[in-house]
């Protein structure tokens, strides 16, 4: 068991060479190179080991193993930008970086101190200039507090961990604090559930807390984050594991809890990994077991791995899970805080909320809400995906606006393609249209508009995307999800989804669309759980912001964007064909008929709407109506 005194003469003998990573203005006080490669999900499946293994080779052969010193990561931030490779002193980046371009790496700038230009991350600007991506709005505009860790450590050293004041918050928490300060303190910082409905942390722990010692409970982590885009809590699990043990330690503290439960999903290997590692480490150190810092309190973790069941990240579902039983939600009341696991009050938070916690303890309630707005205090960890240029990881104030996420820290939409829509909160959220582009993004403002926070996955949709069937697939997502225990939930979004198909398929009536409304209302009241009752919100948010899209596919039998296949016609201007014969060629069916050098034509009746013509014609004669 390591004692404060050692914990700090750990911090004190790592934070140089680790601060480096932090400070790029210390550079001139490195003793070494410092190599970190991002070891992501993201950068993984894009073999950054196979990076690694060659920058070992090239390290050994060099004899530099003193001075050269890599570091496995967590996720970098720019996924799409990787496997992505930083060198410090410098904080120079490399982008989609292949074992080919580890050798001149190495020699030109590792040993030779002039970095490749032709691999640096670069970002365009407007104007043509191009800048390195350190001094982009990707990164500038952001505050990583819950990723403050992320991309810079080694998640699978512990002493990386403690090098930034790790473990000193849980010292704090129980040397120094009581635990009904300890949960003040997460009341005063405004804290709310990063996981979904923003539901104060401190309100949730104080619940929990009644009858400390007179009865069993529980603390729970949800990793079980299953909505199609979202990686938050992932990345959070895979770059810096230690600040979730930390932060359930004190939570166990504060409402006299001795056990705690992680579940994550069995989907995420890497994070399931860490995980196992970063316990081994801090059962090792003391810092989870018996008598922690000598305290008396006694504290310890165990990972339950989820089989991919989306409606397991329901909190009733998740517990009953970790149970053992099949994943399924049950009625509320009575909450998890006054009866959750094994029939045991239990605070269940999610990875991002745990994740703060830490810090809120070791700077104080304050320093945390003087960040974010009135009612929305701190950070928020996106996913940003689907038609932006910078799809990656990113973390901003509460209160930043979308347009200041997509245009500026996103990099905007590729191909000078119009903003559409935002698609926040996964199949319980809703579409934030371009009219509320300059929204600030918070619990009540995404509320009001008919969206929400939830985990914090945010799909980027374009002029290109049709709303309809954008709100088919969230459908279709939770049909296919639903445990099945509620008949709401099981038969009324089938029924919804049969709707969206009809629709979409040139077969609607506007009469339809009253019925969605009634189902979706009806579904929202009665479902048992909140997978049922939010399945509704992006069918409700499209049909108030984008209704004229579905009165276009029911009463024109046209989809706008030119996506729902059976109302798509593809026809040749004769005025622009050459006769090539090049899409009569790719046509799999043979609906495309002329002679050669003359304009060619498509039986519509035969069309199968595939696009192979459009796609192979060189001379833009082939449009889709």
């Amino acid at each position: 068991m390591k004692s404060i005194q050692e914990i700090k003469a750990i911090r004190d003998a790592k934070c140089g060479q680790v601060n480096i990573r932090f400070n790029p203005e210390t550079a001139e006080e490195a003793l070494k190179t410092y190599v970190l490669v991002c070891g992501g999900t993201g950068c993984t499946s894009n073999h950054s080991w196979e990076i690694m293994d060659e920058l070992k080779k090239l390290i050994a052969d060099a004899g530099k193993q003193d001075e050269i010193q890599i570091i496995q990561t967590g996720c970098q931030g720019l996924c799409a930008k990787g496997p992505i490779m930083v060198v410090h002193p410098g904080n120079v980046f490399y982008q989609e970086v292949t074992p080919e371009m580890v050798d001149q790496i190495f020699n030109e700038h590792i040993i030779g101190g002039k970095p490749v230009e032709e691999f640096l991350m670069m970002e365009e600007l407007t104007s043509g200039e191009k800048i390195h991506y350190v001094d982009s709005a990707f990164y500038n505009n952001q505050l990583r507090m819950a990723l403050r860790n992320c991309g810079k450590i080694d998640p699978e050293d512990i002493d990386e961990y403690i090098a930034r004041d790790g473990y000193l918050a849980l010292n704090k928490a129980l040397n120094e604090m009581t635990p009904d300060e300890v949960i003040q303190t997460v009341l005063d910082s405004g804290l709310r559930g990063r996981g979904g409905a923003g539901f104060p942390t401190g309100k949730k722990w104080m619940f929990a807390a009644g009858n400390r010692g007179e009865v069993v409970k529980y603390v729970a982590c949800n990793a079980d984050e299953g909505d199609p885009g979202a990686f938050m809590d992932r990345s959070i699990l895979e770059g810096d594991p230690h600040a979730i043990l930390e932060a359930m330690a004190i939570a166990g503290y504060a409402i006299g809890a001795n056990q705690g439960y992680i579940y994550v999903r069995a989907e995420y290997p890497i994070a399931v990994d860490r995980l196992r590692i970063a316990l081994d480490q801090a059962r090792d150190y003391g810092m989870l077991g018996k008598n922690i810092f000598g305290s008396g309190f006694d504290f310890d973790i165990d990972l339950r791995l989820g089989a991919g069941a989306f409606v397991c990240g329901e909190e009733t579902a998740l517990m009953t899970s970790i149970e053992g039983n099949r994943g399924e939600p049950h009625p509320r009341p009575p909450f998890p805080a006054v009866k959750g696991l094994f029939e045991s009050p239990t605070v269940l938070n999610n990875v991002e909320t745990y994740a703060n916690i830490p810090q809120i303890i070791l700077n104080g309630a304050e320093w945390f809400n003087q960040y974010g707005t009135e009612t929305s205090k701190g950070t928020k960890v996106f996913a940003l995906g689907g038609k932006i240029n910078n799809t990656g990881l990113v973390e901003v104030p509460m209160g930043t606006t979308l347009r200041e996420v997509v245009e500026e820290i996103g990099g905007g939409v590729p191909g000078g393609k119009k903003f559409k829509a935002a698609q926040t909160g996964g199949p319980s959220g809703g579409c934030i249209p371009a009219k509320s582009y300059d929204v600030p993004i918070d619990y009540e403002s995404l509320k009001a508009i008919g969206s929400m926070m939830g985990s914090g996955g945010m799909i980027v949709l374009d002029e290109d995307n049709c709303m309809v069937d954008i709100a088919k697939f969230y459908l279709g997502f939770t049909v296919s999800e639903s445990c099945g225990k509620c008949t709401p939930c099981r038969i009324g979004t089938r029924r919804m989804l049969e709707i969206l198909e009809k629709i979409s398929e040139g077969r609607g009536e506007l009469e339809d669309l009253d019925k969605l409304e009634e189902l979706a209302k009806y579904i929202q009241a009665n479902a048992l759980c909140g997978l049922g009752q939010t399945a509704p919100n992006p069918i409700l948010s499209t049909l108030e912001h984008f209704r004229d899209e579905y009165e276009a596919h029911i009463v024109d039998k046209r989809c706008p964007a030119g996506v729902c296949k059976a109302l798509l016609n593809y026809v040749i201007d004769p005025d622009k064909c050459k006769g090539c014969t090049k899409c009569a060629r790719n046509c799999p069916v043979q609906a495309i008929s002329g002679e050669v050098k003359q304009p060619h034509v498509i039986d519509s009746a035969k069309c199968i709407k595939c696009g192979a013509c459009m796609e192979n014609c060189a001379f833009g004669a082939i449009s889709r109506k």
